[in-house]
């Protein structure tokens, strides 16, 4: 089946027992069984639910996975992978990257022996460099946040599995719809589902795929024993999301490449990061891994201050102010004093993240009037 089409069909059938076409909320606690440990094969709704098990599916097929696991948030699935490895272990990772996955590194694991190391891994050498015999995993992050660096998944992948390491990628930005990580030799694939999968800033999810049978057993032995699960209300208002994701991406790509286009021919803005570009860096990476841009994209402008910054920040009307990304609704964020904060401004500044840049999330209104937004916010 082509995406569209899986999108709506993958793991969904119509309820076998009223032919409902939508799958029913399974809002249970537990399970009645015929005797003890003879049930239907769901016994407790941490460990198992209906709504949650459609959903999972469907996500898996996706990925082009073989196994998939939701979780109560794309933070929760992060953690469940770092959870795999052991104390002395070592980990290398994007150096830019989100910053809840920054503080989740390095202010929790550290203190559990895991050691991590940050690199440029547009530059293949440094992965090389950084990896040991300890490094167990490589965590890539591509397009990156709030940078849109392009990272060659296959060819960090190639490098790691030469070490005997696994490659996990956090697919967010592109969603499956873009980028299919597991296809280009990656181990795992993660997804805040909160962004553009489930698409109307209404849930709170996260989701693991992957093709090794060992690895998701063990994602889900910890799925069931931390209880980490989403509910299945937000399964289902994802079940129902899906449903629409490749017209909204078509949409958020639309005007994704209107509004970077116009942002780098205004007379105020300085610089756009944006992976369309043909002149960005690794253009060429991102036309052989993904199937468009995107709609995430950060601009500095000419008047490079955090005054003009937080200045233009609140003169949007039709752009809201708020964290998240990937809704329908268009988002514009301050990544150095919102989603990115808990980095040192050291290290944010080493990367290109200077306090006045701006990252925008493209929804999928009327581009016009999305345009006329941000020049009027502008000034």
């Amino acid at each position: 089946m082509k995406f569209g089409t899986k999108a709506l069909h993958a793991g969904i059938e119509p309820d076998p027992s009223t032919g409902a076409i939508m799958t029913p909320i399974f809002q249970t606690s537990t399970y009645v069984q015929d005797g003890p440990g003879v049930h239907k094969g769901f016994e407790y709704a941490r460990t198992q639910n209906p709504t949650r098990s459609v959903l999972e599916k469907n996500l898996a097929s996706l990925e082009n996975a073989k196994y998939g696991r939701c979780f109560a948030s794309g933070m929760s699935a992060t953690e469940t992978v770092i959870k795999v490895l052991k104390p002395g272990d070592e980990v290398v990772s994007t150096g830019d990257l989100y910053g809840g996955s920054f503080r989740l590194f390095t202010q929790v694991f550290e203190e559990y022996g895991i050691k991590f190391t940050f690199v440029d891994m547009r530059d293949l050498s440094s992965v090389e460099e950084a990896m040991s015999d300890k490094t167990k995993l490589v965590w890539v992050e591509t397009p990156t946040n709030p940078m849109l660096n392009i990272i060659d998944i296959q060819a960090v992948a190639d490098i790691a599995h030469k070490r005997g390491a696994k490659v996990a990628v956090d697919n967010t930005f592109a969603s499956p719809y873009l980028q299919n990580p597991l296809d280009l030799g990656a181990d795992i694939v993660m997804h805040s589902v909160t962004k553009y999968i489930a698409g109307h800033s209404d849930v709170i999810m996260g989701f693991l795929g992957t093709n090794d049978q060992e690895l998701d057993e063990r994602f889900g032995f910890f799925q069931n024993s931390s209880g980490a699960v989403p509910g299945p209300q937000d399964c289902f208002l994802v079940i129902r999301g899906i449903k629409t994701l490749h017209i909204r991406m078509q949409r958020h790509c639309e005007n994704g490449r209107a509004i970077a286009e116009h942002l780098r021919n205004h007379p105020k803005v300085d610089k756009v990061y944006w992976p369309g570009f043909e002149d960005h860096p690794n253009h060429e990476i991102a036309k052989k891994q993904m199937r468009d841009f995107g709609g995430m994209m950060s601009f500095v402008l000419k008047e490079d201050t955090l005054e003009k910054a937080e200045e233009t920040l609140s003169a949007f009307k039709l752009f809201s102010l708020a964290e998240s990304l990937g809704g329908v609704e268009s988002l514009v964020g301050h990544p150095a004093g919102m989603t990115h904060a808990s980095i040192p401004k050291e290290k944010r500044i080493v990367g290109g993240l200077v306090d006045s840049l701006i990252r925008l999330s493209v929804g999928i209104e009327d581009i016009e009037d999305l345009i006329a937004d941000l020049d009027q916010a502008i000034g």
